[in-house]
């Protein structure tokens, strides 16, 4: 068989360890270098024997004869580069941490998809047979049911203050450079223990010390997960520590004194087996003849059709998880790197501008011909003089302007333009995130923004504007699109907030506004109040819709427009719907069933039998139409007799991309109908 050619993109230190793995390797050969020095390029290719070197990372990515590139650039290069290395149709090992955080993660992951290419984040020693039998050993329950695990890779590194290990703008420190092997074996560990892949991390609580260049020299941690299994982590770059991995359970314990470099060459390892009862500790010998980095290159190529690597090798799900746990291990710290600070987030992971939102933005990203895209659908509002994409992005779960950029930059990249944000939400932070990212892009022009405001018990004229105004100085805007108020208050006249809304209208504050949770009745009385004075009314209602019925409100003063009745109102005055909870806050997705009772929300608000009918029809038409049943459910909303724009509240870029198959389903009269158990 033809051997796998790689290419090495930035060729430093662990580049030289990689090349003398895939040198001696079953299945792979290096064929190209690239870096941004020609001289570096040559004096590589030069050592290692590489026929094609390169004086740009660019002509790397471009060269035909190169199938796999490794990136092995210092950390804040991984994404950009490993985005541009799948969109040149190439297949990914990326250095560990695969980027800075969790966000620019997901994007990397998206784009491996989409364009169709293996991708893996390099860790060595999961690769290595020593990871695959301490896995083993852990689900056949060698040392009974897993309570602690203690993992520390640390090290005494020279200080050097502009070096990648030190240096903030290269974001050193211990916990990315290698905390981050810490926390990737206690999550495989910890899934292993509770027949998972990957264990959910509950909770995670860290204390370190922040040098002189604002990186953290030496940090630890706490971490749990289910099964009450807790974790202690340590890590360090200016600190030598014992780096032996110990895992404790209920009947024994287990000891690794080689896991991060098991046999760099090849060799024998062991694995110390200490069992309750027993004299003497067994050892578990592992011996391979291949070098670590060659079984790695090796793994890389046996999987280059599944795209992604299994178990323990690092799954996608494996690098996002671990991702996570960084993320919160640098945030128990206050370690945020100059580089993710509000105002420096200023262009896509992907470096390039980002396209102006609306229509037109789709088809401008970088996919394989095979991952076509449902195109973004739009409609138009009264009142207003730009596009609103027919899914709105729900802004009220983003943790911080990484995270973000990153899905409202691929919200944007799938066509949408409508962003909906309220006073209350995250204390005000969404409405700041929101803010900062449209500033970032320069996009307020193209976007439509939802402000909401008035909720219980602010509902009142007086609470309105002062809270309008606030919202407005967080979000950095001097109007917003579409003013909804976040509840009513029917103690006071409709008329009332009539008027005060036209005084925003006519201050220029707002466009066009309407009301969220309002009885039809209201918005009724509050429109021919306008009409009789010669005001604006009401553009727009915001009530919950969707296949499933509310069965108790998700919060108190909540107003569903599911009905029949409410249904017949909306095709009558033909008044756009903006649904919130459209999806039945996952009450279509496999979290739901009738003996799952742990998301007791989901229970409380959508369990009920005429639900579970509508369910089991949303996936008998799913099945048929070889979509997911949260597709149907969907479309079911967007497919109605009237102007709707579903507001969706996806809390990652693959959660996003599950949504937008409804784009392109159409319903028939008389399957929704069927859908809703009338017919």
């Amino acid at each position: 068989m033809d051997k796998l050619r790689w290419g090495i993109l930035g060729p430093g230190g662990i580049a030289k360890a990689f090349a003398q793995g895939v040198a001696a390797s079953k299945t792979g050969t290096v064929v190209a270098v690239g870096s941004r020095s020609k001289e570096k390029a040559d004096k590589f290719a030069d050592e290692f024997r590489i026929p094609s070197r390169h004086g740009s990372y660019e002509a790397l990515l471009a060269d035909k004869d190169v199938q796999a590139v490794y990136v092995a650039t210092p950390h804040p290069l991984h994404a950009e580069w490993a985005i541009k290395a799948a969109e040149a149709g190439k297949h990914i090992l990326c250095e560990k941490p695969i980027t800075v955080n969790h966000a620019q993660a997901m994007a990397v992951i998206e784009a491996a998809y989409l364009n169709d290419v293996f991708l893996m984040e390099a860790f060595m020693y999961r690769c290595h047979p020593q990871t695959a039998k301490l896995v083993e050993l852990i689900r056949e329950k060698a040392i009974g049911d897993v309570c602690v695990i203690q993992a520390t890779f640390s090290f005494q590194a020279g200080f050097n203050s502009e070096g990648r290990l030190f240096a903030n703008k290269l974001a050193g420190g211990g916990i990315l450079d290698v905390g981050c092997y810490c926390t990737s074996l206690a999550n495989l560990v910890a899934g292993a223990a509770t027949g998972k892949d990957v264990a959910a991390l509950l909770e995670l609580r860290g204390a370190g010390h922040l040098g002189s260049t604002g990186v953290d020299e030496y940090a630890v941690a706490v971490a749990k997960y289910p099964g009450d299994i807790v974790a202690q982590l340590a890590t360090g770059v200016r600190l030598n520590q014992d780096n032996t991995v110990r895992i404790f359970g209920s009947e024994g314990h287990i000891t690794v004194p080689s896991m991060w470099i098991p046999a760099r060459d090849g060799g024998t390892v062991k694995i110390v087996l200490h069992k309750k009862g027993e004299k003497e500790p067994r050892e578990i010998v592992v011996e391979t003849s291949e070098k670590l980095y060659g079984i790695e290159a090796d793994t890389v190529a046996a999987n280059i059709e599944r795209r992604q690597a299994p178990s323990p090798a690092m799954s996608w799900e494996h690098t996002l998880a671990n991702m996570k746990a960084l993320d919160m291990w640098r945030e128990s710290i206050g370690l945020v790197y100059d580089m993710e600070k509000a105002d420096a987030q200023t262009l896509p992971v992907h470096k390039r501008p980002l396209v102006k939102p609306g229509p037109g933005a789709v088809g401008k990203r970088i996919t394989a011909p095979h991952r076509k895209e449902p195109a973004m659908k739009y409609g138009r509002l009264p009142g207003l003089d730009k596009p609103v994409s027919r899914l709105v992005y729900g802004v009220d779960n983003q943790r911080d302007i990484a995270h973000a950029s990153a899905v409202f930059d691929d919200f944007v990249e799938r066509g949408g333009n409508c962003f909906d944000c309220a006073f209350i939400y995250g204390g005000g932070n969404h409405e700041r995130l929101l803010g900062q990212w449209v500033k970032n892009r320069g996009v307020r022009e193209q976007v439509v923004i939802i402000t909401k405001g008035a909720h219980t018990p602010q509902c009142n004229p007086e609470a309105l504007t002062r809270q309008l105004k606030v919202s407005l100085e967080r979000q950095q805007i001097g109007f917003t699109d579409i003013y909804m108020m976040h509840r009513d208050n029917p103690e006071i006249p409709a008329g009332e907030f009539v008027e005060v809304l036209n005084e925003h209208v006519r201050a220029g504050r707002i466009r066009i506004f309407g009301g969220s949770n309002w009885a039809l009745k209201r918005v009724e009385e509050a429109n021919e109040y306008a009409r009789r004075k010669g005001l604006q009314g009401f553009t727009v209602v915001s009530n919950n819709f969707s296949l499933a019925r509310m069965v108790d409100p998700v919060w108190s003063g909540c107003v569903a427009a599911s009905d029949a009745e409410s249904r017949a109102w909306f095709g009558k005055t033909q008044m756009p719907l903006m649904p919130w909870s459209s999806q039945a806050r996952g009450f279509f997705t496999e979290r739901a069933s009738p003996n799952n009772l742990s998301d007791k929300e989901l229970a409380r608000c959508w369990y009920a039998e005429d639900n579970w009918k509508r369910r089991e029809r949303a996936y008998e038409l799913a099945k048929k139409r070889n979509v997911l049943p949260i597709n149907i459910a969907l479309a079911y909303v967007l497919c109605q007799p009237f102007p709707t724009f579903p507001l969706i509240g996806p809390r990652t870029v693959q959660e996003l991309r599950t949504s937008l198959p409804a784009l392109d389903i159409q319903l028939s009269p008389d399957e929704l109908r069927w859908l809703n158990l009338e017919a």
